[in-house]
């Protein structure tokens, strides 16, 4: 597909996952895959049938060829790729038999926080229906969070995950960073009880989704984890049931898929409760795999276990 011709784009950081069913220890079998919250919600988005691509930076030598390779066969546009020298950011996750993780991580000054403006095809982030991109980007570079601040200003439609990692950046740094890119924002999508009070201060779904649209956001998701999800436009609020999950091995990319799913419906024309419906169940499938892109379901699938689940309520 060509560049200029890409429903959604999202920005960020692609990461190589080491995953273990143990405690990260010598000797302990694990698993190596692709993944990063960016990965993660655009492969989502793909699936939804949204045709995507990814503006990110990869090593330019094989093992950045090999994860470009994985894009590719997530359905995910490599057009929007960039390689240079560096070093490919990792990070380790243990999950617990209920699908619980325990994450560390090697990215300080990886080659994905080098994500800049000159990276980005500015004709194919304005003509994109929609550009994706969180927290994350913005706190592992100043650089990466220009590009994100340039994508926001170019994008007709620009959403914003705040996916605040503690271990990043600061509460303050995170607030001040979601305070800016919401009067930006088409969509924003904090979630509640850590989001919603640590950067808005709010004690309520309802409240935080108010004060980003009175900041000038035009739709908000308060993701409420196995509760549902709290929505809310200028013309009303309504609340979405989570979907059950059939199997929880790994909650690693639940979230990705929430919002990838959720970005890529509305851009193809689905209503904003539909959407989320149907971004509730793609993640409530997701947990059924390993790692961030271990189960990615079809858009069929997830229709099916969306209606599943509503004719036994």
């Amino acid at each position: 597909m060509s560049a200029h011709e890409l429903d959604v784009v999202v920005l960020g950081e692609i990461l190589l996952e080491v995953a273990t069913d143990e405690p990260v220890a010598h000797g302990v079998p694990a698993r190596l895959g692709v993944s990063g919250d960016a990965l993660n919600v655009a492969a989502a988005a793909a699936r939804a049938g949204a045709r995507t691509g990814l503006a990110a930076v990869l090593t330019d030598d094989p093992l950045g060829r090999s994860i470009a390779d994985r894009v590719a066969e997530l359905g995910v546009s490599t057009a929007l790729l960039r390689f240079r020298p560096g070093q490919q950011g990792v990070y380790l996750v243990h999950s617990d038999p209920e699908g619980e993780r325990a994450f560390s991580y090697a990215r300080s000054g990886s080659v994905g926080s080098t994500l800049c403006p000159a990276d980005l095809d500015e004709q194919a982030l304005a003509a994109a229906g929609a550009v994706v991109a969180s927290g994350i980007a913005c706190a592992v570079s100043g650089s990466a969070h220009e590009a994100v601040r340039a994508a926001a200003r170019l994008a007709r439609r620009f959403v914003f995950d705040p996916n605040h990692r503690p271990a990043l950046t600061t509460r303050e740094a995170a607030a001040a960073v979601l305070a800016e890119f919401a009067p930006l924002a088409h969509l924003v999508t904090p979630s509640h009880p850590g989001e919603t009070s640590s950067l808005l201060r709010s004690a309520s779904p309802a409240e935080a989704a108010r004060r980003l649209l009175e900041a000038g956001t035009r739709h908000v998701a308060v993701t409420c984890g196995s509760r549902g999800v709290h929505l809310a436009t200028a013309e009303g609020e309504t609340w979405v049931d989570a979907v059950p999950a059939p199997v929880v091995l790994d909650q690693t990319g639940a979230g990705d898929a929430f919002l990838g799913t959720l970005a890529a419906r509305m851009v193809l024309g689905d209503g904003f409760a539909d959407a989320a419906r149907l971004a509730a169940a793609a993640a409530s499938l997701n947990v059924g795999g390993r790692g961030g892109t271990g189960l990615l379901p079809t858009l069929e699938q997830a229709r099916a276990h969306a209606a599943r689940t509503g004719a036994r309520r």
